[in-house]
């Protein structure tokens, strides 16, 4: 049976049709298929996520931190030796660089000499003090013992006088008395009735008398003068006890040059303690244990204190500081534990707990902190630093600067 042309295309086109409906409907079927199971996928996958972070606030946002000591110079100085290099761990006391210290060993030695002569200052004023309390209290005594022995004086030359004047008064009675009697005698002679021997023996008793009374006025003479003598010595008594009671302003003055020398010895010791001082800081030592790091001292160079010279990490003291989104520290307590993980450490997790929370959001400190009323404001999330203190981690050594997630629970 012969078959035409147009009969042939009629059975070829629904043949075809056939097969390209065919071919469309088992994509379909397939997307049908998957498209379920992805989105299965991504909801199981989102709810894991969900149930794995609730509780949880977490950061990319965090660092490690640890104390870094600048190491400056005590003095100026030119350096001449170098004992550590770069990366190099020290231990406190260790010592980093030597200065040349012959400037600073001159200017001791010129101190402790400067000392020693002010402490001889302060023995001799020392000596002076004793020696003039001595005077002071003898030149005293003195001057009082002789006041009381010129009043003493005085009062025996007054008692001599009038001793003497009594003895005037009876020696002239007393030759009064012999020259009547020797009127007397010559009266009787003459009339026969007394011989010349007995005579003779009333005028020897007149020149007795005579020579008693001018014996008497002499001694009162002498005594008179001997008053005016004791006057004149107590006068000097008088003096030389005004003189020693001004003993206790000698006393004043010899204490105030003590006092004087006594403040030279404590400025030259002083001077002397600063000169000690000086010359041991010319060996430069460790605070701290540490790293060197960021060493920048050469042998040669003259170094000043307003220049560090290197800085010492101390890498046994670190923490992590997380920058937490202002909109994740509401429930962030102190306390709270913390998983950290460092980048450097290939995702190992670290314990700890969180420390405390800054005062301000990390803008609030910086060098030009945000002025919001000077323009356009555009609300920007804010980020508080949080201190996390890590659990002790052997095999860890942790170095500040590097990177960190960190996690903190908020049941």
């Amino acid at each position: 049976m012969t078959t035409t042309t147009a009969e042939m295309s009629a059975e070829i086109l629904p043949r075809a049709d056939a097969s390209s409906t065919a071919a469309q409907t088992k994509p379909r079927s397939r997307a049908m298929i998957l498209l379920p199971v992805l989105a299965l996928g991504a909801g199981a996958a989102i709810g894991g996520w969900v149930l794995a972070t609730r509780g949880h606030e977490t950061t990319d946002d965090a660092y490690v931190e640890g104390h870094v000591a600048n190491v400056s110079p005590r003095v100026s100085g030119q350096v001449v030796k170098v004992l550590v290099k770069d990366n190099q761990h020290v231990n406190p006391g260790d010592v980093l660089v030597e200065l040349d210290d012959r400037d600073l060993r001159a200017r001791d030695a010129a101190s402790k000499a400067d000392l020693a002569a002010a402490r001889a200052q302060l023995r001799a004023a020392q000596t002076q003090l004793d020696v003039t309390r001595s005077d002071v209290d003898s030149n005293l005594q003195v001057a009082r013992g002789g006041m009381a022995q010129a009043a003493a004086v005085g009062g025996t030359t007054r008692a001599a006088i009038l001793q003497a004047q009594a003895d005037i008064s009876a020696a002239t009675a007393q030759r009064g008395l012999a020259a009547s009697e020797l009127e007397r005698s010559k009266r009787l002679f003459g009339e026969g009735a007394l011989s010349q021997s007995q005579l003779d023996t009333r005028q020897s008793e007149l020149e007795r008398a005579d020579a008693s009374l001018a014996q008497t006025r002499a001694r009162l003479a002498s005594a008179e003068s001997n008053l005016d003598n004791s006057a004149g010595t107590l006068q000097n008594a008088r003096g030389r006890l005004i003189a020693a009671e001004s003993g206790p302003q000698r006393l004043d003055a010899a204490a105030a040059q003590v006092e004087l020398a006594q403040a030279r010895v404590d400025q030259a010791q002083a001077a002397y303690d600063q000169a000690e001082l000086n010359l041991s800081y010319t060996k430069i030592r460790s605070e701290v244990s540490g790293v060197v790091s960021r060493r920048s001292v050469e042998l040669g160079q003259n170094v000043s204190p307003d220049r560090p010279l290197m800085a010492l990490v101390a890498l046994d003291d670190t923490w992590v500081v997380a920058n937490f989104k202002e909109d994740q520290i509401a429930h962030l307590r102190p306390g709270a534990r913390a998983d950290v993980t460092v980048d450097a450490f290939d995702g190992e997790k670290l314990t700890g707990h969180v420390d405390s929370l800054s005062g301000g959001t990390g803008s609030r400190f910086s060098l030009l902190p945000p002025d919001n009323a000077s323009g356009n404001f555009t609300k920007v999330v804010q980020r508080v630093p949080v201190l996390i203190r890590l659990d002790p981690h052997p095999g860890f050594e942790l170095r500040p600067g590097l990177s960190a997630v960190a996690s903190v629970s908020t049941k």
